[in-house]
């Protein structure tokens, strides 16, 4: 299944309720071996920018013993987090590519995925999401539950990935958990509560109190690795206990087992607590919530400990796949090393020694050596290498198993193909991929960078599928597609250094699409005769607008009674209305949200045929478009801006002149925190605009929300626009 596809993995977390898996066919007798796969986790980290994430996997590296010495991400001494290994990453101080790596807390082997936190690499986080059991949400104690906490958790709502959440930087000026936690109850609709408690707040920031174990600790050492139990003052043991009793209430109330004994007023030890919460972070019912501060050494032992005690083994998660070899019927593959090979090609990456290519192995076993299937191209691979990834660092290892994630060398794939040992064809479903929102045009400075130009290109598409290439058909010009500013400057900078290509870059260009806003119908016969067999093709129905939560693009209707067109040509007529949708007639940007139905038609004996229908489908989807009230939809951005407050005033009129519209704007602290939403084509150059408004104080994140109809002038000036163009060309 391609990775352009947008369905997503059906998993279940027992015991919540989802796919019945027991109503589905077993891939295999196979033995489920648990006791060896419980002491796996598969987890992801995550956040909005700046909350932390990669300083976290650094303490979390050192405290494991992965790596020896602690290097920031924005580090004076040169090395920067092991984590960030591209150049890029450790000049800009931000997380580009997600990196995998693995370590050992106690007996439990962590395999973790380090992904970004901007939203122009989104996709990074969402091809981490589709293949990991858990996540570990990180929130700033400062900032609360931002925009890019809200994507993230939608991701992991998408795949049903267990999370802890860890708010972090309580060391900080204005650091408040409590805020934050209400914002997690209120913005994400989480049902979570702390499983910790903080020691004193920002300078006074000394350790944690566990609630489990009804204990307090402080972390010691220069690196905080030594952890020290405290003894509670009356107050501090008084505050503990209401709070675990707020713990047990709102885990009595999704927990069968541990409500009984709420209800019967029975005491609740250690253990009884922590299976309660185990099993509600697995079901999706309740997110516990873990507190310190990552760069000051505070508490990330502790959430070790939650990781291991709190998120899913391999063999808790329940996945499906498709079966190709009987028309894609869901099949449950539990989660065995017994059973047939089934691995996901999740992430592919240019590494020193060809394409290296991560997987994620849910059934059986791999082995250097063996021959495997790609079930989407069909062709056999034998696996000349296999690797556990550290960073940019590897690790030969002979053999992986189900529950692992592993790297393989030198084989050709495509993201979301799925590899088998040939004994089933089964196909895991594919990660969601959003549409690029920013297009710009490229062409390299010298003739002789051509070749380069194209292999970057083709390798930059290859690696990400949100990074897209096409070409202008009136221009001619080579046109790269992304999720923004950052996101396309990345990989011009990727171009210049790792393939010595110089390219001249146009102006930025929004990705408009088209729609349209009433029903119309459509009655268009297309007769033509020429020497010989000649063309004949009737087709009669209607257009419509799809509602609103329709996830479809296109979608095709055959509503025709009886055989008044062939049903050898319906497939053709389904190509040619695609097609068409393909180039609206305002702009020639795609058509969004459109249903096209077949209610009846004519043919001739002779002169109809599969390319007779697919042309008179598209002439009449152009004919019916321009009479449905059509529209240009641009994307609109949800911004969020934080500054001081004596600026508040001069941003929301600087937004409004770029029309936006403003949402929301609440004091914290010193600054004002608005919310708003402004097209994306008034956003070019706002972050040199806010730092001259707020004398650099001002800071800003956006990602897309929406497509949404432009102005009728903006209408009738687009549209002219490209007349101009067609014109000229």
């Amino acid at each position: 299944m391609s990775c352009a596809a947008a369905s997503h993995p059906s998993r279940t977390h027992a015991p919540s309720i989802g796919t019945n898996f027991s109503a589905l066919p077993l891939a295999q007798t196979a033995t489920n071996d648990p006791d060896e796969l419980s002491h796996i986790r598969n987890i992801g980290i995550s956040a909005h920018i700046d909350s932390g994430k990669t300083t976290l996997t650094e303490r979390i590296l050192f405290y494991t013993g992965r790596i020896h010495a602690i290097h920031e991400v924005r580090g004076k001494d040169g090395v920067g987090a092991k984590m960030d290994h591209m150049d890029l990453e450790r000049e800009k101080g931000i997380t580009i590519q997600s990196a995998a790596t693995y370590c050992t807390w106690k007996d439990t082997s962590i395999n973790i995925i380090d992904t970004p936190g901007h939203v122009d690499f989104t996709i990074e986080v969402e091809r981490a999401l589709r293949v990991l059991d858990g996540a570990i949400l990180v929130l700033c104690s400062v900032g609360g539950v931002q925009s890019q906490s809200i994507t993230v958790d939608r991701q992991m709502r998408r795949y049903d990935v267990p999370r802890l959440a860890f708010i972090n930087k309580l060391d900080r000026a204005g650091a408040d958990p409590w805020k934050v936690i209400g914002q997690m109850q209120d913005k994400l609709r989480l049902n979570c509560a702390p499983v910790q408690l903080p020691i004193g707040l920002e300078e006074d920031h000394k350790g944690l109190i566990d609630l489990v174990k009804m204990k307090a600790f402080a972390f010691e050492g220069p690196n905080g690795e030594t952890i020290t139990e405290v003894p509670m003052s009356a107050e501090q043991a008084a505050w503990a206990a209401e709070k675990r009793s707020e713990l047990v209430e709102k885990l009595a109330d999704v927990d069968e087992q541990l409500g009984e004994l709420f209800l019967m007023e029975e005491p609740i030890d250690e253990e009884t607590l922590r299976g309660a919460i185990r099993r509600a972070t697995t079901s999706l019912a309740f997110v516990p919530i873990f507190m310190g501060s990552a760069y000051k050494n505070k508490g990330v032992q502790l959430l070790l400990d939650g990781v291991t005690d709190y998120l899913p083994a391999p063999s808790d998660v329940g996945n499906s796949a498709l079966d190709a070899a009987n028309e894609e019927q869901p099949v449950a593959l539990p989660c065995s090393r017994d059973g047939p090979l089934v691995a996901l090609a999740f992430k592919l990456e240019e590494g020193r020694f060809g394409q290296l290519t991560y997987m994620r192995i849910y059934s059986g076993t791999i082995s250097k050596g063996d021959n495997v299937i790609n079930v989407v191209t069909g062709k056999r691979i034998k696996v000349p290498r296999l690797v556990r990834m550290h960073s940019n660092d590897m690790e030969d290892i002979m053999e992986a198993g189900a529950g692992d994630i592993v790297a393989m060398f030198g084989i050709e794939c495509s993201t979301g193909d799925t590899f088998t040992d040939g004994t089933v064809r089964y196909t895991m479903t594919s990660m969601n991929v959003p549409d690029p929102v920013m297009s710009l045009a490229i062409l390299p400075k010298t003739r002789e960078a051509a070749g380069n130009f194209s292999k970057a290109l083709s390798r930059f598409q290859r690696e990400d599928p949100t990074f897209k290439v096409s070409t202008d058909p009136d221009t001619g010009q080579t046109i790269i597609s992304g999720m923004g500013e950052l996101h396309l400057d990345i990989y011009v900078e990727r171009m210049k250094r790792e393939y010595k290509v110089d390219a001249e870059v146009g102006k930025p260009r929004v990705n408009y699409l088209e729609a349209i806003t009433k029903r119309i119908n459509f009655d268009y016969l297309h007769k033509k005769q020429t020497g010989g067999q000649g063309q004949y093709g009737r087709v009669i129905g209607y257009m419509e607008p799809t509602p609103e939560d329709e996830p479809e693009r296109f979608v095709f209707a055959r509503e025709i009674v009886g055989n008044a067109i062939p049903p050898s040509f319906l497939p053709a007529c389904e190509k040619g209305f695609r097609e068409a949708a393909n180039s609206g007639g305002l702009t020639g940007h795609p058509v969004q949200g459109v249903r096209v139905a077949l209610t009846d038609g004519a043919a001739h004996a002779v002169d109809s045929s599969e390319m007779a229908f697919k042309l008179a489908c598209q002439y009449a989807f152009r004919e019916a478009f321009m009479r449905a009230a059509p529209v240009i939809l641009e994307p609109v951005m949800a911004v969020d801006v934080r500054a001081p407050s004596e600026f508040q005033g001069t941003i929301i009129g600087d937004l409004n002149r770029r029309k936006g519209i403003i949402l929301n704007s609440e004091g914290e602290g010193d600054d004002v925190v608005m919310q708003a939403q402004v097209p994306l084509n008034e956003m070019f150059g706002y972050s040199t605009g806010l730092r001259s408004m707020t004398q650099g104080k001002g800071e800003f994140t956006m990602e897309y929300a929406r497509h949404a109809p432009v102005s009728t002038e903006r209408q009738a000036e687009l549209t002219a626009s490209y007349k101009r163009e067609r014109a000229a060309s």
